[in-house]
């Protein structure tokens, strides 16, 4: 699985979390990768069929590379999830005239996944994150939520470019 389909994946995972409690997204991260496995075997078995063969002669299991993305998922929502709280103190900081709570769901797990990536992953550069956190936005969010991710994301590179939190004149 590429990069960006298992950012798609956490991102998805990461947005439920809002709504269960943190000692139950262990059991919604299981079910989220057994509604995945169940919608590969039934594209197999519809492959099959569609080329006249006996769906039950077929042996599935998961491929390798489905196995390691699943792992890859958990593991980044599961760095994530305990950190919710502190990457919402540093956007309610940055954010003039909003908050967390005023926030759409879809935008706020966008950029709570942007600003984890930013600032604790540094096998990714502050533009990746920034340009798949504005991909991510185009996809899920609504008409305007890419243009404010990217402003919102923006401030958080200025702190690091110009070594303090307020622009330079």
């Amino acid at each position: 699985m590429s990069r960006r389909a298992n950012r798609e994946k956490v991102f998805q995972l990461l947005f439920s979390a809002d709504y269960y409690r943190p000692e139950e997204m262990t059991e919604q991260i299981r079910h989220f990768f057994e509604s995945e496995e169940a919608a590969y075997f039934e594209k197999k078995r519809l492959e099959a069929e569609a080329k006249e063969i006996d769906p039950n002669s077929l042996d599935l299991i998961l491929p390798a590379s489905m196995l390691r993305s699943r792992e890859e998922v958990r593991e980044r929502v599961l760095q994530i999830l305990p950190e919710i709280s502190e990457l919402d103190g540093q956007l309610n900081e940055k954010i003039d005239g909003w908050d967390t709570t005023r926030i759409g769901r879809v935008e706020l797990t966008v950029l709570r996944l942007a600003l984890y990536e930013m600032q604790y992953d540094e096998s990714i550069s502050e533009a990746v994150a920034i340009n798949e956190a504005v991909e991510l936005a185009k996809k899920f969010g609504q008409e305007k939520s890419a243009e404010f991710i990217n402003g919102v994301l923006a401030k958080f590179t200025e702190k690091n470019q110009n070594g303090s939190s307020d622009k330079t004149e």
